[in-house]
């Protein structure tokens, strides 16, 4: 079974100077750990805010530590520091609209505030890049109805091939 690579890029002023624990990247590798079958290695990023720190771990991710996942958690609301859809937006190369229409709708169910998420999702060569909400809860919701999508995208972008465990949400890959 091949070996995937997944970054985790939380991006959040507080939690980076130390005022409070970064839960969300522990709720990511806790659901990935328990969906994949596939040894993992996972490489972790604490950013705060800024275009350049979140560019910087977005290039390190995909260039150099040659990430199949990229999941950012925070930053993707309406606030002026929340800043990760713009800056993911100008690194990838396709953008992948249908990741984020579903985590939105999908969080409607919970909250009238879903509208209020600005994440995307996309390819940036062999890395495939989603935006995450910065609350544990919001991470499960919104990965969930997505998971299923992903192995096939990765397929598809030469990426590692994802085996997936028997409580894993439902994946499809087309019959070749």
């Amino acid at each position: 079974m091949q070996k995937i690579k997944i970054s985790i890029i939380t991006c959040s002023d507080r939690a980076s100077s130390g005022v409070y624990e970064d839960l969300s990247g522990k709720q990511i590798k806790n659901t990935l750990t328990s969906w994949i079958a596939n040894e993992i290695d996972f490489f972790y990023h604490l950013i705060p805010d800024e275009k350049q720190a979140i560019k910087n771990a977005l290039e390190l991710s995909c260039n150099e530590q040659k990430c199949d996942l990229v999941f950012t958690t925070g930053g993707t609301g309406p606030a002026l520091r929340d800043i990760t859809p713009e800056v993911t937006k100008d690194f990838i190369q396709k953008e992948l609209p249908g990741f984020a229409e579903l985590m939105r709708m999908t969080s409607l169910k919970y909250t009238p505030t879903a509208i209020l998420s600005r994440q995307i999702a996309g390819i940036y060569n062999n890395s495939l890049i989603i935006n995450l909400p910065g609350k544990p809860k919001a991470i499960v919701e919104c990965l969930e109805p997505i998971f299923g999508a992903i192995p096939y995208c990765l397929d598809l972008i030469n990426a590692a091939y994802i085996e997936v465990k028997d409580n894993a949400p439902k994946i499809f890959r087309p019959k070749s």
